[in-house]
């Protein structure tokens, strides 16, 4: 195998250590910061063989891509929030998308379909039953009532008006999902979230809405989760009383759910589908390369330049803002 750098947020990212990569680095941050090819050379000690430019649902952090000389992948969790993903990806050889709804609009004039993967969300390695834990909440929903988030705010306050058993609260999922006898999901933007792959992987009756992107396909319902119609608390706590009132038939469903994820849906999983994929367009490496950076003025020109325009008149940081007007002429 080859030596690959992974930067942004790590996802699977520590599962590849195990895939047979000769050399994994991984670079994650915090402050806001644009960085170029020989930036990334220095954070990985070596010349990267494939780079990983992972999401962090912030602007594009990773400048002059379209002319990087190694196998370029980017990899897209928030394409629901951040539509200019799809721009961006242009400049890469390939894409992982994890939302399966949003894969077509990545394939564009540089970016095949072919090379647009989906990747879903799923388990982390930590993520686990607790079968001695007690059962201390009929319903528990653990997760983010930011103001950005009306849908949410207005479903849980209608479901807890009909279910006063429901617990809404934030914090370790770990250390509280093995306590609820029924684990509710929402959805803020109909995408599948990490939060279906996180209470399966922990065991729990999952009761979740019934989105696209592929969840069906991937669990099936009634029989390893749960769904309610999107935006219907009555919908919701209707399943909800159900699985309360037959609680062997709930445990069996939370044991189905996490069979399920065992078997499919790990950080391992992930790590070694793309490992497989990655392999597989190795051998077409050098190609897609000269192409891409014979290409690169004109990616610059159709996708990638008044997306940086934007981001320059957007940030605050003059030196940022100078990095994106520098990107967007090509002198990164």
């Amino acid at each position: 195998m080859r030596r690959l750098l992974w930067i942004g947020n790590p996802f699977f990212c520590r599962s590849l250590r195990q895939c047979g990569w000769d050399a994994v680095a991984t670079h994650n941050f915090e402050t806001p910061q644009a960085y170029g090819w020989d930036d990334l050379c220095r954070l990985a000690g070596f010349t990267p063989d494939v780079l990983v430019v992972a999401d962090k649902s912030r602007a594009p952090f990773v400048l002059g891509v379209e002319k990087f000389p190694c196998l370029t992948i980017f990899y897209s969790v928030d394409a629901h929030i951040h539509a200019w993903q799809a721009l961006y990806a242009q400049a890469f050889d390939a894409c992982l998308v994890s939302l399966r709804d949003y894969v077509p609009r990545f394939s564009g004039p540089f970016l095949p379909a072919g090379r647009v993967w989906w990747s879903p969300a799923f388990a982390w390695r930590e993520d686990a039953p607790q079968p001695d834990a007690p059962k201390e909440y009929d319903c528990l929903f653990v997760g983010s009532q930011r103001p950005e988030m009306p849908r949410r705010a207005a479903f849980l306050q209608a479901l807890q008006a009909r279910l006063p058993g429901l617990r809404v609260t934030s914090g370790s999922y770990r250390a509280l999902y093995p306590r609820a006898r029924v684990i509710l999901n929402h959805c803020e933007h109909g995408d599948l979230n990490f939060r279906v792959f996180e209470a399966l992987g922990c065991g729990g009756c999952l009761v979740t809405p019934r989105i696209g992107h592929g969840l069906t396909e991937l669990f099936t319902d009634g029989a390893e989760l749960s769904c309610y119609e999107p935006g219907n608390p009555e919908d919701a706590c209707r399943r909800i009383v159900h699985w309360l009132e037959h609680p062997r038939a709930a445990t069996d469903l939370g044991q189905a759910g996490l069979a399920a994820v065992d078997a499919a849906h790990r950080e391992w999983h992930r790590a070694q589908t793309f490992t497989l994929r990655t392999r597989a367009l190795l051998t077409a490496a050098p190609a897609l390369q000269r192409r891409r950076r014979r290409c690169a003025a004109l990616i610059r020109e159709r996708s990638l330049r008044l997306l940086y325009l934007h981001w320059a008149e957007a940030e605050l940081c003059p030196g940022l803002r100078q990095a994106y007007l520098d990107a967007a002429r090509g002198t990164v």
